[in-house]
């Protein structure tokens, strides 16, 4: 699995104890962009209703306590150490990189090898140690708290940690974590700003609409006054704010009063960043046996960029907009609101005003580029009717957009 070094550093076992340090299971592209150090706060989310999410789905809610989560820190550090000492010890001034990473892998078979310890356990360390390596390689100045809602956890507990993260890492510069509007909604201000000074400096809330009776037929258990309250709140105590928006979510029914209403929303929220994560009903999820059932309608591709240019059109708000997720059809649609909000409705007018072979050879390419970036190659049914899709539109078949739709639910069935 791993290649051979010529670099040799034994560790002190003493000071990574354990060897790992538990992560849970997502975080915003942003911090992995950034390598964020992953820390486990909560385990899974305290809500787990909503009818279009799948993540924890049969999984249970807990909180870890302080002492937990200290000593995954003490873990980190240990690790830290380690690597940064077999960086210098093995003639990189301090870098930690691959090979720094292999080396330590390849000279300590007693903790990463599969013929000392067992599967489960190499595989938590040999993360733990790809995410400590990966945070130091971007300068170690950034955390992200996980699961789906830590500020769920007492106020003085999440104080507490964020404390003991600046204790122990100083030089950290950026802490950030998931919540839920309800959540920060409920806590009074002088806790917001608690945690602000404790050093929590950005949350990500899924808004996911602002339209209440969309927010209430996917079970989002908050509403629209709700959302404003929270991220009102949030902006007011210092803290980053990033809303993430769910096109489509109101399916056909809903669909322009969801775009006019998000809008409405968020502009009144005025957030430091609105993420779009366009609607991908999943297998699994009560939405996608909606959809089965014929209770929820999706959208298609282009009524999907129809629906973000209305909501575009009608935000009067101060935010950077990004499609930085793989859901997301255009890329491109982002920028600096208001002053960028005329390039972002022409690259939404441009696509929709192709021709439809050239918007399905849009939809295509871009489906199958992201599919390829996560997993390198084609499942094999996948496959088959990527290839079908592909030989109707170059023949312009009568059947390309069928074809073409069944390549792209297979392709994002796969979708994170």
């Amino acid at each position: 699995m791993y290649q051979r070094t010529a670099g040799f550093y034994k560790m002190d076992a003493a000071k990574i104890g354990r060897g790992w340090h538990e992560m849970g299971p997502i975080r915003p592209p942003s911090e992995g962009r950034d390598a964020s150090l992953l820390l486990r706060v909560t385990r899974n989310c305290p809500w787990n209703r909503c009818e279009f999410c799948a993540t924890y789905k049969n999984e249970r809610y807990s909180v870890r306590t302080v002492d937990e989560v200290k000593a995954d820190l003490e873990v980190v550090q240990g690790l830290a150490e380690e690597l940064r000492s077999a960086s210098w010890r093995l003639g990189f001034a301090g870098a930690v990189g691959e090979e720094i990473v292999l080396a330590v892998i390849n000279s300590n078979p007693e903790i990463y090898s599969r013929q000392h310890n067992d599967a489960e356990l190499v595989h938590a360390r040999l993360h733990s140690l790809a995410n400590v390596a990966n945070w130091l390689a971007t300068g170690a100045k950034t955390v992200f708290l996980q699961d789906g809602n830590s500020p769920q956890i007492r106020t003085v507990d999440l104080v507490a940690v964020l404390n003991y993260i600046k204790e122990m890492f100083p030089a950290v510069e950026r802490i950030t974590s998931y919540a839920r509007s309800k959540t920060i909604a409920r806590k009074s201000f002088e806790e917001i700003l608690q945690l602000r000074q404790a050093g929590l400096s950005r949350l990500h809330i899924g808004l996911e609409s602002g339209c209440n009776e969309v927010l209430m037929a996917v079970k989002k258990g908050v509403t629209a006054e709700e959302h404003v309250m929270a991220g009102k709140k949030t902006k007011e105590a210092g803290i980053t704010l990033s809303e993430y928006l769910m096109p489509g979510l109101g399916g056909k029914k809903w669909s322009e009063k969801h775009a006019l209403e998000s809008a409405r929303v968020l502009s009144e929220i005025d957030p430091d960043f609105i993420r779009l994560r366009t609607l991908i009903p999943r297998r699994g999820t009560p939405l996608y046996e909606r959809m089965l059932a014929g209770e929820f309608e999706p959208l298609t591709e282009d009524e999907m960029v129809e629906e973000i240019g209305l909501f575009v059109e009608n935000l009067d708000c101060h935010a950077y907009l990004v499609s930085d997720q793989m859901s997301n059809l255009l890329w491109e649609v982002e920028g600096r609101l208001p002053e960028d909000k005329p390039k972002i409705l022409a690259t939404i007018r441009n696509y929709l005003q192709m021709p439809l072979s050239a918007r399905l050879k849009v939809q295509l390419e871009r489906r199958l580029s992201s599919y390829l970036a996560v997993y390198g190659q084609l499942a094999e049914k996948v496959a088959a009717k990527v290839e079908l899709a592909a030989e109707s539109l170059q023949k312009e078949a009568p059947d390309a957009p069928g074809k073409v739709k069944d390549a792209l639910d297979a392709l994002k069935q796969a979708f994170i």
